[in-house]
């Protein structure tokens, strides 16, 4: 999966603000068919989903294009593929997961309506919203090639909360071994690790080093709920210049030490030998992924 710095929510039913959700940077849109529908209005949503999906496209747009459709418990969630897998579509966030087995439901149902469709390519990014799947993630994360995101649960007032019954913190202490179980899942399974939300809306500084502190612990990018949030994601979750100076600058000077016969180094007061040279390599791989100006280098 591209590795999205900002995933930012729009509701389904409102294709206006999908629009101004790619206007403000978000590397993906998810529009949503569940919370933020009502229920009086899902089957016309899903009517209009299908038509931002194709809208959003035809303007030359790049950016991840997901739909979170509603759960498989509530039997709405066939009716939302049939509607909303279309050419153009990115992939699924898929709601209540809860183990290996619900991945395959979801999964039966794209092959389906991918053929029938003409929609290819599908992947899931799979929030850990229940109990039960941050017990089994690891689980969840290797259950089909289709899985090419997951969410470590940090918010405040979503299901997670209410089922671990955590006080929520900005520093994010209560959720940080849920957090981490997700993050080891991703990271052994080679998928994108995205932190949950941030809430509230006004806090930017808040949001930048929760953002921060996600970014410390392994994670590449942040679900997003308002497009004031996006600038700040992108910023956090993008490489800078001088971090990336100073990994190139690693790896030459091992490589020198090493044609001279030498395993170690020192490099700007470190010691550095080749686990730090292919760390730096696997840290400029997802860097040029990021920022594609960065190819050439």
């Amino acid at each position: 999966m591209h590795p999205y710095r900002s995933v930012l929510f729009v509701p389904g039913h409102k294709p206006a603000w999908a629009a101004k959700a790619v206007a403000g940077g978000a590397d993906a849109v998810v529009l949503d068919l569940e919370d933020s529908v009502p229920a009086e209005l899902k089957a016309d949503a899903r009517t209009v989903v299908a038509g931002t999906i194709a809208d959003l496209r035809a303007d030359g747009v790049e950016a991840g294009i997901f739909v979170r459709p509603n759960a498989l418990a509530t039997g709405l969630a066939g009716a939302d593929l049939e509607a909303v897998v279309v050419p153009g579509l990115s992939g699924l966030f898929v709601p209540k997961v809860r183990e290996r087995d619900d991945v395959l439901r979801w999964e039966t149902l794209l092959d389906w309506f991918e053929v029938r469709n003409g929609a290819s390519n599908l992947e899931l990014i799979v929030p850990v919203e229940m109990v039960e799947a941050i017990q089994n993630c690891r689980e969840i994360a290797g259950a089909s090639p289709r899985v090419g995101a997951m969410v470590g649960p940090t918010a405040e007032h979503a299901d997670i909360a209410r089922a671990v019954g955590y006080r929520w913190t900005p520093e994010g202490t209560e959720t940080l071994y849920l957090r981490s179980r997700v993050l080891l899942a991703c990271r052994e399974f080679g998928l994108h690790a995205l932190t949950g939300l941030w809430e509230d809306l006004e806090n930017l500084d808040g949001l930048r080093a929760f953002a921060e502190q996600g970014l410390q612990l392994g994670f590449r990018g942040q679900i997003a709920i308002h497009p004031k949030h996006v600038a700040t994601l992108n910023e956090v979750f993008s490489p800078s210049a001088e971090a990336i100076a100073f990994r190139e600058g690693l790896i030459a000077a091992f490589e020198e030490g090493a044609a001279r016969g030498d395993g170690a180094v020192r490099y700007k007061g470190l010691h550095i030998d080749k686990a730090h040279a292919d760390t730096a390599r696997e840290w400029l791989e997802h860097a040029r992924r990021v920022v594609p100006e960065l190819q050439h280098r």
